[in-house]
C-alpha cells in the first residue's frame, strides 16, 4: 500500500502493521508507570472508569482528527494540514499547528531518548547480575538494599555514562527511521509489538500466580468513588491524554501513509483499546511483584527504576525477570523514540526535498545536542534551568523543563487547535468522507470533536499551567 503526493510515497504495507505501528507509538513508559500508580492512588475501579470513559469521550475523538487529516493530505504533517484546510477555504496559516505538533515531537524525541538510554543501563545491569547470580535466584544476590537503591541516583548522575546510553538509543531509533516506513518503521513494529505483548502476559501470568495477587486486585479495582476529586478527574483525563500521544503529529504522520482502505474510525478505536489495555495490563503485571516484595506502590519512575529493582532481589528467578520486564521497556520506549522521531522527519523531507537517510541524520543531530543537556541535567548541569525566566519553568533542568513545556504547554495546544480545526473550520464533506463514521456515532463524534474536546483539553492547559 502506497500513498501518493504527485510522487510515489513510502506507505504500511498492510493495516495490521499501521495498527501496531500506532499502538507502538502510543505505549510507551507512561503506559507502564503512571497510569497503574495513579489508578491505585486515587480511586481504584473509579479512576478505570473514569479513565475509560476519558479514552472514550475524549481521546479516541482527537486521535480520528489526526489519522483522517494525515490520510487526506497524504504527506507530512504540515502540508497535510495545509491542503485540507486550503480545500475547505480556510487559512492555510492552519499549518502552524501542525508545525507546532512537529516542534513538540522533536522535543520530546530529544529527552526520551534520555529515559530510553535509563531502560539500556538496566538491561545491561541484569544481564550482568544474571551472568553471576544464575537464572534460578533472586536478583542482586549479595547487595543490600541500600546498594540496590543507590543504582539509579548514580547512574543519572553520571554525565558520561547517561549521554552515553542516551546517544546508543538515539542511533538505534536513527537506523530504523532512516529504512524508511515499509523497511524499517513497519518491521520494528511488526516484531517488537508482538514480543512486547508476549513478554508482558508472561510477566503478568508469573507475577499473578506467583505474587500479591488478591492485593493487587483491592489496590487496582476497589471501587473508591470519594477519591475522585475535580483535581483527580482533571488528572485522568490528561493520562487519556498523553497516553495516546496526541498533540505530537504523531497519528497524522503515521496517517499519510495509511491506503483508503482502511477504516479510519474502527482502526482508531483498536489503538485507543490496545494503548488502554497494556496500561490496565501494566498494573496486574508490576504491582503483585511489588505487593509480594513488602514494598510501597511507588509512582512515576521511582517505581521502575528503585522499587521494582528492590522487588526483584525477594523473588525466584529475579534476575531473569527482571531482565524480561526491562527488555520490555525497552522495546516499548523504541516504537514510541521511533514514531517521535518520524515526524520532524517527514517534515524536513517535504519542506527541504533531502533523503529520508539526510532527514534522519539531521533530526538526530539536533535531538543529540538537546538530549545531551537532558541527560547532564541530573548530574553536571543540575544548576542549568534553560527555562527558569518563566515562572512555571522554575527551578527545572533541561530534561524537567522540556518535559513540562510540552505536556502543559505545546501538545495540549495543538490537540486542543487539532479539534477546533476537524470542529469548525474543515469542510464537513471532507471530513465525513475520511472518519469512517454514520449515523448517530457519526453525529456524536462531531459533537465531542467541537465542543467536550476543546473544553476538555484547555482544562488541562490551563489547570496544567497554573500547577
Amino acid at each position: 500500500m502506497v500513498a501518493s503526493s504527485g510522487t510515489a510515497r513510502d506507505g504500511w504495507s498492510s493495516r495490521t502493521a499501521f495498527i501496531l505501528a500506532a499502538i507502538g507509538s502510543a505505549v510507551g513508559l507512561g503506559n507502564l508507570v503512571r497510569f497503574p500508580a495513579e489508578a491505585g492512588a486515587n480511586g481504584g475501579g473509579a479512576f478505570v472508569l473514569f479513565y475509560i470513559l476519558c479514552i472514550v469521550l475524549i481521546g479516541l475523538p482527537v486521535l480520528l482528527c489526526e489519522t483522517l487529516i494525515g490520510r487526506h493530505g497524504q504527506a507530512a504533517a504540515p502540508e497535510s494540514y495545509r491542503k485540507l484546510a486550503m480545500e475547505s477555504g480556510a487559512s492555510r496559516a492552519w499549518e502552524m499547528v501542525a508545525s507546532l505538533g512537529v516542534f513538540s515531537a522533536f522535543l520530546v524525541l530529544s529527552f526520551y531518548c534520555v529515559l530510553g538510554g535509563w531502560v539500556l543501563y538496566y538491561i545491561g545491569t541484569f544481564v550482568a547480575d544474571l551472568v553471576a547470580t544464575g537464572v534460578t535466584g533472586p536478583a542482586f544476590d549479595g547487595l543490600s538494599y541500600e546498594e540496590v537503591d543507590a543504582l539509579f541516583p548514580a547512574m543519572i548522575g553520571n554525565g558520561t555514562a547517561t549521554s552515553l546510553l542516551d546517544l546508543v538509543f538515539l542511533a538505534v531509533t536513527l537506523v530504523f527511521v532512516s529504512r524508511g516506513v515499509s523497511g524499517g518503521i513497519e518491521k520494528v513494529a511488526v516484531y517488537l509489538m508482538p514480543t512486547f505483548f508476549v513478554l508482558l502476559l508472561g510477566i503478568t501470568i508469573y507475577g499473578l500466580f506467583g505474587g500479591a495477587m488478591e492485593q493487587t486486585f483491592a489496590y487496582l479495582f476497589s471501587f473508591e468513588p470519594e477519591k475522585l476529586t475535580p483535581e483527580i478527574m482533571l488528572a485522568a483525563v490528561g493520562q487519556a491524554f498523553f497516553s495516546l500521544s496526541l498533540g505530537v503529529a504523531g497519528m497524522v504522520t503515521y496517517g499519510a501513509y495509511v491506503g483508503r482502505d482502511v477504516n479510519l474510525a474502527g482502526t482508531s478505536a483498536i489503538i485507543a483499546g490496545a494503548d488502554t489495555a497494556v496500561a490496565l495490563i501494566a498494573g496486574l503485571c508490576i504491582f503483585p511483584i511489588v505487593f509480594a516484595a513488602g514494598l510501597a506502590p511507588n509512582g512515576g519512575f521511582g517505581l521502575m527504576f528503585q522499587t521494582l529493582p528492590h522487588a526483584f532481589q525477594e523473588i525466584p528467578f529475579g534476575s531473569l525477570i527482571g531482565l524480561a520486564f526491562f527488555v520490555m521497556v525497552g522495546f516499548a520506549a523504541l516504537t514510541s523514540s521511533v514514531a517521535l522521531m518520524e515526524v520532524p522527519t517527514a517534515w524536513v523531507i517535504d519542506r527541504f526535498g533531502l533523503r529520508r537517510g539526510a532527514a534522519a541524520g539531521l533530526v538526530t543531530l539536533g535531538a543529540a545536542v538537546l538530549g545531551v543537556l537532558s541527560a547532564l541535567s541530573t548530574g553536571a548541569l543540575s544548576g542549568f534551568h534553560p527555562l527558569g525566566f518563566i515562572p512555571i519553568f522554575e527551578g527545572l533542568g533541561t530534561l524537567d523543563a522540556l518535559d513540562a513545556l510540552t505536556s502543559k504547554l505545546t501538545m495540549p495546544i495543538g490537540a486542543l487547535l487539532t479539534s477546533i480545526f476537524i470542529g469548525w473550520i474543515a469542510d464537513r464533506r471532507l471530513v465525513d468522507s475520511e472518519n469512517g463514521l454514520s449515523g448517530g456515532l457519526h453525529l456524536f463524534w462531531r459533537f465531542l470533536v467541537r465542543f467536550a474536546c476543546p473544553l476538555a483539553l484547555g482544562a488541562i492547559m490551563v489547570f496544567g499551567l497554573m500547577g
